[in-house]
């Protein structure tokens, strides 16, 4: 089969390697879609912590099952996939927090991934695709972790949500948001993608960073009361650190974006909010289900995200740039025949 490895950063190489063989526990798919996302884009820039190289990226997928050895699922049946490949005996498997493994195996982190034409992966780790087309499939893992940032943060209807980053992670994260009944502020330096939030996914105020006084526009939209939950999604250090004064006294702030760093806040002004600070990883059974019957009902419009498509073979050629925000990338997507 073809297969497309990231062999150093910032190169890729397409290479023949052999169709993968069924063995226990295990389903092999027919890789249909292959979402292309953050941590696939920085592992080609060489800024992914917990990376190794060479590697095969992909991990927001959606297949085929060609073979399989469980009662649940049937051959030809369109799946997608939990790509955080758990022990099921460590601490955190063991009280139900199966996205923060001890010795988690992410799809295209850890291990090689989907940019393949065949893939072998835990049959536990299947989700039904409960009708839902291969596109939308391929999508359900970015906005799962959106997801499970809102549940980590306990979002309540009329809550004040700020979302740091426009990307397809924070993206996600103001859909859910916005479904648990909160009002959404979107904050980036990107025109584009915040435009996008306002007439694709209904956020009523955005805010630029680079070109508006972030502090007082917050003030504004909240009524002085500043965010009660902020959800950082962009992973980079100088806007982690500058949220924490976004906060409202008694507020939570949830980091979902990933970055090398050490990050620092003032611990007095943390501490006279009482304020929580906390992280979120992956995404939960529980966080791919809610995805796919929000999906189903209606409440996202997948469709929406995906604006640059190509042809697997065209990938190497293509890739570098997604990278330039110029372009206009909010979730390029590939195929395979």
């Amino acid at each position: 089969m073809n297969t497309l490895v990231c062999t150093t950063p910032g190169h890729f190489s397409y290479q023949e390697a052999p169709q993968p063989e069924p063995i226990s526990g295990h389903t092999i798919l027919k890789i249909r879609r292959i979402g292309i996302c953050g941590t696939d884009l920085h592992a080609f820039e060489g800024t992914q912590p917990f990376f190794n190289y060479p590697r095969i990226l992909g991990h927001e997928l959606a297949g085929e099952i060609v073979a399989s050895d469980s009662a649940e699922f049937s051959i030809g049946e369109a799946v997608t996939i939990i790509p955080y490949f758990h022990c099921g005996k460590c601490i955190a498997c063991r009280s139900g927090k199966t996205n923060c493994c001890t010795t988690m195996q992410v799809s295209g982190v850890h291990v090689d991934g989907g940019m393949v034409e065949y893939l072998s992966v835990p049959s536990h780790a299947l989700i039904h695709g409960d009708g839902l087309s291969l596109d939308e499939l391929a999508l359900v893992e970015p906005l799962a972790i959106g997801a499970h940032g809102i549940r980590r943060g306990s979002v309540q209807e009329g809550e004040t949500v700020l979302i740091v980053g426009a990307g397809p992670i924070g993206l996600g994260a103001m859909e859910f948001a916005r479904i648990a009944g909160a009002k959404v502020i979107a904050l980036d330096i990107n025109d584009t993608r915040l435009t996008f939030c306002g007439e694709k996914i209904g956020v009523a105020y955005t805010i630029n960073g680079l070109t508006e006084n972030v502090t007082e526009k917050l003030y504004d939209y909240t009524d002085g009361d500043m965010p009660t939950v902020i959800v950082d999604a962009t992973g980079n250090l100088r806007a982690i650190n500058t949220a924490f004064g976004y906060l409202a006294h008694g507020g939570r702030y949830v980091l979902v974006g990933l970055q090398k760093g050490e990050i620092s806040f003032s611990h007095p002004e943390f501490h006279k909010r009482e304020a929580t600070l906390m992280s979120s990883r992956n995404a939960t059974r529980a966080d791919f289900e809610h995805v796919i019957k929000c999906m189903k009902a209606g409440y996202i419009d997948p469709a929406a995200y995906i604006t640059h498509r190509v042809d697997f073979g065209q990938v190497k050629d293509h890739f570098e740039d997604w990278l330039n925000p110029a372009n206009g990338v909010i979730k390029a997507m590939v195929s395979i025949d």
